[in-house]
């Protein structure tokens, strides 16, 4: 696990991704193994030929056998060069398909999450595992794996040539074999955790970098600069202190192997020369020996070089597998309940944000179906809380929460946004069009459709106004609107949507209280016939309500309807008075006239 929210996947699970993949590609990964076996083969013929070259020319071999030689030489190089590239072209194509598979796994798997999951992560961290450490994946299945591979495919037989052309000048191999293996098995044994350090690191730069430059406003207001910068700092010193962990690891572990090379080469020419001397050891075989040691170089080097890359690419692996491990577990899913049924039953909840204390203590409450409920309360009474538990962002730590008889923390996420939506009080517009933004929710939804929605949410006006009336791009580099016009566009959205359970946080608070009022009579005929659970901040809205419930210190102080509450004479009617009072003294809404009743 990292310190992150997300955790990091053991060798076995990352594994799992992969393999699946490449079995549905097995063929094309047998056609790439293959042509790097005929390269490989071909490859290590030259240096026999070579010999055989030499040793005839020694007994002065005649000038057809030597141009035959030399012919069968230059084919055993046109051979390798082709089937290398074809196998590099075909393992490039192969690397594709699977990084697009990983990518498509790891967003959906990432689209999986309970919500509650996504806020605790760092926009750093999130942003990392899904580009850097993705296109880290990237290059290594692009080049380092087609290379490593063919470079351990190449040792192995080049090894098996030497034995087969000396066996005793093939002990030489042994000489730096030692080395060679206890160099790379410390390197192995202690280089993923500096990479994992590292990338956690790169993360934690890139969460400080966003929240500077996000919240740049702020920091200047604030004065906060010298303190950012020593956070960035701090973020940049813990990369730099992995990446020269690993570092000292490769220093180490290089020159070993360099010098494992030359142990093997002198090794075969010393052994080679009281071979020959002794007239065990032809020059030939001498010659073979030497430039299948020489040739040892080059894979080994490859090994070297890639593996490092390897390495990383793995633990970048473990980290885009782990988005899988953060998935809650789920029974299986429920069959659907249609919208009669869709009632809220909340038994015996308790919650508390990442295992402190509990905001909700014991809520017990039933929403019967298409009733209309108001949570009202003062700031930090747990009604926000209360309402995304209903909409499944966050499990209870103890008791349930059932929508039409069935416990919401069974429901697969796509089943629970199809039955329960929550409106916040702050709504995101994405880049695209009007049209766009209100259809994400419904994409089969035809102009009619869209304009029907808007023209509920009284927004049709204004965005029949802008230059290409539905078409026009908004958000993110398209025209700006206003918090209120984002929240009619979020209104919209629910329209279409259609969800028999809404929660709704105060869905027009971004509106003054005339536009707001106006929103929420058209929004009569939508709300009619659901369930709608409504986090309310203007007691207006709680008037409206079919009962109200009073949250107090997470437990429910009061529950009735709104002229039993202000009746009663207890907190809710003090929340009423006081509310009516701030109200009519910013003259927003007339006081009641004399002699009627205090309760509206």
């Amino acid at each position: 696990m990292t310190g992150d929210a997300l955790p990091v996947a053991t060798p076995a699970e990352a594994r799992a991704v992969v393999v699946p993949v490449l079995r549905d590609r097995r063929r094309a990964l047998l056609a790439v193994l293959a042509l790097h076996v005929v390269a490989t083969l071909a490859g290590l013929a030259g240096p026999r030929l070579l010999g055989a070259l030499v040793e005839s020319v020694q007994r002065g071999g005649g000038r057809g056998q030597v141009d035959l030689l030399a012919g069968l030489f230059a084919v055993t190089l046109l051979v390798r060069a082709l089937c290398t590239r074809s196998a590099r072209l075909r393992a490039a194509v192969l690397a594709e398909f699977v990084l697009a598979r990983v990518r498509e796994d790891f967003l959906a798997r990432l689209l999986r999450l309970p919500p509650s999951t996504v806020e605790r992560s760092s926009t750093g961290e999130l942003v990392t595992r899904a580009t850097t450490d993705v296109e880290t994946l990237s290059a290594a299945l692009r080049h380092a794996v087609p290379e490593v591979t063919v470079a351990a495919a190449v040792t192995g037989l080049t090894i098996g040539a030497m034995l087969l052309t000396s066996p005793p000048l093939a002990l030489c191999v042994v000489v730096g074999l030692p080395l060679v293996v206890w160099s790379t098995r410390r390197y192995l044994r202690r280089a993923p955790e500096g990479y994992r350090r590292e990338m956690a690191g790169w993360a934690r730069v890139n969460a400080v970098i966003q929240e500077t430059a996000g919240g740049g406003r702020s920091v200047e207001a604030l004065r906060l600069a010298e303190r950012r910068a020593r956070d960035t700092d701090e973020a940049i010193a813990e990369v730099s202190a992995a990446e020269r962990y690993t570092l000292r690891l490769r220093t180490t572990w290089l020159p070993c192997l360099e010098a494992a090379y030359l142990l093997v080469l002198v090794s075969a020419l010393v052994l080679g020369g009281l071979g020959h001397r002794q007239g065990w050891a032809g020059l030939g075989q001498i010659v073979a020996v030497c430039v299948y040691a020489w040739l040892l170089v080059g894979p080994v080097d490859t090994l070297v070089t890639w593996l490092d890359e390897v390495q990383v690419a793995a633990t970048a692996l473990a980290r885009i597998a782990g988005v899988a491990g953060a998935e809650p577990p789920r029974g299986p899913a429920p069959t659907p309940r249609p919208r009669g049924e869709a009632g809220v039953r909340i038994r015996d909840v308790r919650f508390g944000y990442d295992g402190r204390d509990d905001v909700l203590h014991g809520v017990s409450l039933d929403v019967a179906p298409g009733e209309r409920l108001a949570i009202v309360g003062p700031s930090g009474a747990g009604k926000s809380t209360l309402g995304r538990l209903v909409a499944g962002l966050d499990r209870p730590r103890s008791g349930t929460v059932r929508i039409g008889g069935v416990p919401i923390a069974d429901l697969p996420p796509e089943l629970v946004r199809g039955h329960v939506a929550l409106l916040p009080q702050e709504n995101h517009v994405f880049g695209g069009s009007v049209a766009y933004n209100v259809t994400l929710p419904a994409p089969s939804a035809g102009r009619d459709a869209v304009e029907h929605a808007l023209h509920l949410v009284r927004a049709l006006d204004w965005v029949r106004e802008l230059p290409d009336g539905l078409d026009t791009p908004i958000g993110s580099g398209g025209m700006p609107v206003s918090p209120a016009q984002a929240q009619q566009l979020a209104l919209a959205r629910v329209v279409l949507a259609d969800p028999p359970v809404l929660v709704l946080d105060e869905a027009t608070s971004m509106l003054d209280d005339r536009s707001a009022r106006t929103l929420e009579r058209s929004l009569a005929d939508v709300l009619s016939g659901r369930t709608v659970i409504v986090i309310a901040h203007r007691l207006h809205t709680a008037r409206d309500a079919d009962r109200v419930v009073v949250l107090d210190g997470g437990r429910i102080a009061e529950l009735g309807t709104h002229r039993e509450l202000v009746s009663a004479g207890g907190a809710y009617a003090r929340l009423w008075a006081a509310w009516r009072g701030d109200v009519n003294a910013a003259g927003t809404t007339a006081p009641p006239p004399p002699g009627s009743s205090a309760v509206a």
